[in-house]
C-alpha cells in the first residue's frame, strides 16, 4: 500500500498521545476507586461494567486511526475484471480522397463514418489513428479519450500517393507497440529478412482490430494482400470501409486531370483474408453495426486504486458502533 499524501501520516502520533491520556485517566480512577473504595460504590460499578468499560474508547480509537490513514489518501494494486479490445482507425490520405464523388468529399465522408463508429464503442476500447498515404505513421496513439480522437481526426487532410500496405503494417507496429510486443514490420528496412515479421502466437492480438477507410486504391508497395496476411497471422480482423462510388470521379493533382474509383473488390479481398467485413461508406446501417463485429475480451488486470473512500467508510462505521455501546452502557458519548 502506499499513499497520494504522505504527509499526513504524521497526523497519527496523536494516537499514542490519546493512548497516554486514556492510561492517565484510567490511573486517576483506580486512584479515586482506592480512595472511597471504603463506601464500595465506584468498587461496585467497577466490577459490574468489567471490559465494557473499555470498549467503547478502543472502537473510538480504532475509528480515529483509520480516519487518519484516510487522510493521506492510501492506494493498493487491486485486481479488477474489465472488457478491452483495441481498434486502430487506419485512414487513407493521399490525393484521391479529395475527390467529391461522396459529398463534400471522400475525406469528409471518411471523417464521417469514423465518427459513428467511435461514438458506439465503450470506454474500455482504446482507439489509435494511423494516417497513410505513399507512408504509414501513426497519428493517435490507442486511447478511450474520444475528443482527443475526433480532434485527430479532423485535422487530416489529402496528401500524396497511396500505399494500403504501409496503412496496414503500420496499423499493426501500432497494436504491437501497445501490446509491449516486437514490432512486425520495419519499413526502413532494406533485407527481406528484415522485413519478415516476427512470430508471435496464434491469435495474440485477436482482441484488436483495424477499421481501414480508404477508396481501395492502391499504386505503392508493399502488397496489401501480403500485409492482409501479416495481420491474419496475428489474429487481427480488418474491417474495410469503401470511401468513394464505383462510377468514380475526376479531380485535379499538380496539374493532372486524374480519374479516380472506388476499388471494392481489394478492400472485399482484405476483409475476407483477415475475416474481418467490407463495409460501404454510403451505407449508414453498415457502418453502425460495425462495432458489433469488434471481439474485446475480459481479462484481470492489476491496477493501482485509490482507497480513501474504503478507510474512511470502515472508520465512520467503527466510530458509530462505539458511539452505540457508549450510549447504551454509560448513557453518553466518551
Amino acid at each position: 500500500m502506499s499513499f497520494i499524501w504522505p504527509t499526513m501520516l504524521i497526523s497519527l502520533l496523536l494516537i499514542p498521545l490519546l493512548v497516554g491520556l486514556y492510561l492517565r485517566l484510567q490511573r486517576r480512577r483506580q486512584q479515586m476507586a482506592a480512595r472511597y473504595g471504603g463506601f464500595g460504590l465506584m468498587q461496585a460499578a467497577g466490577q459490574s461494567l468489567g471490559w465494557r468499560r473499555h470498549l467503547p474508547p478502543a472502537l473510538f480509537l480504532s475509528g480515529l486511526t483509520l480516519l487518519l490513514l484516510a487522510t493521506a489518501r492510501p492506494e493498493t494494486v487491486v485486481s479488477l475484471p474489465r472488457i478491452e479490445g483495441t481498434v486502430i482507425l487506419a485512414f487513407d490520405v493521399s490525393g484521391s480522397m479529395a475527390a467529391d464523388d461522396l459529398k463534400p468529399n471522400r475525406m469528409e465522408a471518411a471523417k464521417t463514418a469514423a465518427q459513428v463508429f467511435i461514438e458506439h464503442q465503450p470506454a474500455t476500447v482504446q482507439i489509435g489513428v494511423v494516417a497513410f498515404s505513399d507512408g504509414g505513421f501513426m497519428v493517435q496513439s490507442p486511447t478511450n479519450d474520444q475528443d482527443a480522437i475526433l480532434a485527430t481526426i479532423e485535422r487530416l487532410a489529402p496528401e500524396r500517393g497511396t500505399s494500403l500496405g504501409q496503412g496496414i503494417f503500420a496499423s499493426l507496429n501500432t497494436i504491437a507497440a501497445e501490446a509491449d510486443q516486437a514490432l512486425p514490420f520495419d519499413p526502413d528496412a532494406t533485407t527481406e529478412a528484415a522485413v519478415t515479421p516476427t512470430p508471435v502466437p496464434p491469435g495474440a492480438f485477436t482482441p484488436a482490430v483495424i477499421v481501414l477507410l480508404t477508396d481501395g486504391e492502391n499504386w505503392d508497395e508493399p502488397d496489401p494482400l501480403e500485409a492482409a496476411q501479416a495481420a491474419a497471422d496475428r489474429g487481427v480482423r480488418i474491417h474495410t470501409i469503401g470511401i468513394g462510388s464505383a462510377a468514380g470521379a475526376t479531380l485535379q493533382v499538380e496539374g493532372f486531370t486524374v480519374f479516380t474509383q472506388l476499388n471494392e473488390s481489394l478492400l472485399q479481398q482484405i476483409a475476407k483474408i483477415t475475416d474481418g467485413t467490407y463495409y460501404n461508406a454510403e451505407n449508414e446501417e453498415e457502418l453502425q453495426a460495425i462495432y458489433e463485429n469488434l471481439d474485446p475480451q475480459l481479462v484481470i488486470k492489476p491496477e493501482k486504486m485509490e482507497v480513501t473512500s474504503v478507510f474512511a467508510g470502515a472508520s465512520m462505521l467503527i466510530l458509530l458502533v462505539g458511539g452505540a455501546f457508549s450510549l447504551l452502557w454509560f448513557g453518553r458519548v466518551p
